[in-house]
């Protein structure tokens, strides 16, 4: 197999070739069809992210098809086309587990982390965290789902039924959420980078109401607002942006710091929440939902060897939508 590993922190990653990796129990082996490039990835290579299991292949939303079971799995599975995400394992049987809440598990894998990713042209997975895909769909529009679009649907359960929807980072998740909010008959107002006229003209084409820099008020004051840029000073602005009783909700797995800021910004009942993760319950609600509101995911595809160039676009806010890395 061929794959991008990430050696050391902040190094570029190095391509390689290894022996094709054989499933072990209760797993599967997928050959890579697509893997989209989430901002996770960055923070897993740039070191925002303590102690990855190095040397990792990075790289956690992937689609592939199964070539090869271990003991355990039934045959059946072989040809299927599934998806990979960030939740790659869970204990099962400690007190969040449990409670029906995996995305908080006390000893959970990570897909691209702590195991190998999808940065490869194929990738070994618990066969438990791998879900069925539509075999007739496109992989590459398929790819940015498996966290993008599912850490935006968590996102979007948790910030409630208002109507009125700030976002705040308006790329990969950004782009698929405001689909199925505008579908819900909601308002989408998008919050990205001042002066960022092409992200605003982006949002403004899916449907947004109202598109701004992140340093802007809105017309009014909204429901709830969702923050995916990790950047810690959009707190303050969020929680000015959304009424009495409205609810902030942080969907990155890492954020700069929250700055001070006036108690009077959280009074009145605003609430600030975070978003950790995903459990397989999100991925059965939100696959149907995302093909019955007719999302459609905007990308960019790279070929595996220019997975270097893509964090580097990434990093850099030079994208619209979702990379996809071919291998």
């Amino acid at each position: 197999m061929k794959a991008m590993v990430l050696e050391s922190i902040g190094t570029p990653l190095k391509l390689i070739e290894r022996p094709d990796p054989i499933p072990g129990v209760g797993e599967i082996r997928s050959k890579v069809e697509a893997c989209a490039i989430c901002r996770t990835d960055l923070h897993v290579v740039d070191g925002d992210l303590p102690h990855p299991n190095l040397p990792v292949i990075p790289g956690h939303e992937i689609v592939g098809v199964i070539d090869s079971v271990g003991e355990g799995v039934a045959s059946s599975r072989l040809g299927r086309r599934v998806g990979v995400p960030w939740l790659g394992h869970t204990c099962g049987h400690c007190p969040y587990c449990a409670a029906g809440s995996e995305n908080l598990c006390d000893q959970p894998l990570f897909t691209g982390y702590t195991r190998d990713g999808g940065f490869a042209s194929h990738v070994i997975a618990d066969e438990h965290f791998a879900f069925d895909l539509d075999a007739d769909a496109d992989a590459v529009s398929l790819a940015p789902l498996l966290c993008a679009g599912l850490i935006g649907w968590r996102c979007l359960n948790k910030a409630g039924e208002g109507k009125l929807l700030a976002i705040y980072g308006f790329g990969a998740a950004a782009h698929i959420i405001a689909q199925i909010a505008i579908w819900q008959d909601r308002k989408v107002f998008a919050f990205t980078r001042p002066g960022d006229e092409d992200a605003q003209a982006f949002a403004r084409s899916l449907g947004a109401t109202w598109a701004g820099g992140s340093d802007e008020h809105p017309p009014k004051q909204l429901d709830a607002a969702i923050i995916f840029a990790p950047v810690g000073a959009l707190v303050p602005n969020a929680l000015r942006a959304v009424r009495k009783g409205g609810r902030v909700v942080c969907g990155g797995i890492h954020m700069s710091d929250i700055p001070a800021m006036p108690y009077r910004l959280l009074w009145e009942e605003r609430e600030l929440v975070s978003v950790a993760n995903l459990t397989r319950h999100d991925a059965e609600e939100f696959f149907p939902v995302a093909k019955i509101a007719q999302v459609r995911t905007h990308t960019k595809v790279y070929s595996l060897e220019q997975a270097n160039l893509a964090l580097d676009d990434l990093r850099a806010g030079r994208l619209s939508g979702a990379a996809v890395l071919v291998p």
